[in-house]
């Protein structure tokens, strides 16, 4: 958790920088496009302030209100990034209007396209070790900073490319179609994620592929039981809540039943690391087979 609380605090450094490159890029040029790609990267200020805190929030351990911990706050992060891109996006297209209603031509282009360059190969190194980092540690607010850089990254080069022409055919006005396309590229992007971290919060389960590795770990570790049954997932932050009924036989020993799950929530944890899982122990005659997960 250290890792991830250091990874969102550079978060922060590294968004301040890329912020100081794209604005001086802007103020050099006089561009919308450029300045559409700077907004960005204030956004991105503020999103990663708003992961540190979640990150920091979420490491908290389970208190007396708080009995599962605190790691949806990530998921209030994630969700905050995403309005955050939706107001960029507005505010871009606002520039972008003024520019096509009074279109101006764009001074030093070259200096002003290698600064921001410089800004965006930051962002795309930076964007790297976010991804990596954020799935292997299943963070949620990590993989939402990650996915925003991308975005970035990817509407940089196209800005690059914009200014370029712009350049190139001399037409002024091109450059707030371009700040514009950047807009609604940023609109997308934010109701991704808003729509993500709803999920998120809403509790959803885990995916198809994740369900049918958690159903066969059951199976193939639920020796001396009879069945499983009721088999449910959420997920929080890092964290991923299993729940399932395990059937036996009524004359086996307490202790005995205690070993078949302490084996299977063993061979849960290799297929999902952060799980945690409950078992409720059943007599054989609440069996639902064949609904259940079966036995081999």
């Amino acid at each position: 958790m250290r890792k991830v609380i250091r990874l969102a605090l550079g978060g922060i450094f590294i968004g301040v920088c890329v912020l100081a490159l794209k604005y001086a890029a802007y103020l050099l040029t006089g561009s919308i496009a450029l300045y559409s790609d700077a907004l960005e990267s204030i956004v991105n200020v503020a999103t990663a302030t708003a992961a540190f805190f979640a990150v920091r929030l979420s490491a908290m351990p389970p208190d007396a209100n708080h009995h599962y911990g605190h790691h949806k706050a990530e998921y209030l992060s994630a969700v905050l990034e995403g309005v955050l891109i939706v107001v960029a996006a507005l505010l871009i297209l606002r520039k972008a209007y003024l520019g096509y209603l009074d279109p101006q031509p764009i001074d030093a282009p070259a200096i002003g396209l290698a600064i921001n360059a410089t800004a965006s190969a930051i962002n795309g190194v930076w964007c790297w070790v976010l991804f990596r980092q954020g799935r292997q540690r299943r963070s949620p607010a990590l993989l939402a900073d990650a996915r925003h850089l991308l975005a970035d990254v990817i509407t940089s080069a196209g800005v690059f490319v914009g200014v370029v022409l712009v350049v190139v055919t001399g037409w002024a006005v091109l450059d707030s179609a371009i700040a514009a396309l950047v807009a609604l590229h940023i609109l997308w992007a934010g109701w991704k994620l808003v729509r993500e971290s709803i999920g998120g919060l809403m509790d959803e389960a885990v995916p198809d592929e994740t369900l049918a590795k958690l159903r066969q770990a059951i199976s193939d570790n639920a020796e001396g039981a009879i069945e499983a049954h009721d088999l449910r997932t959420r997920q929080a932050g890092r964290l991923t809540f299993v729940q399932f009924h395990l059937v036996v036989a009524g004359s086996i020993s307490v202790a005995e039943s205690h070993r078949i799950c302490d084996r299977i929530e063993d061979a849960l944890k290799v297929e999902v690391p952060d799980a945690i899982v409950t078992i409720h122990v059943e007599p054989e005659h609440k069996a639902k087979h064949p609904g259940g997960v079966p036995v081999v």
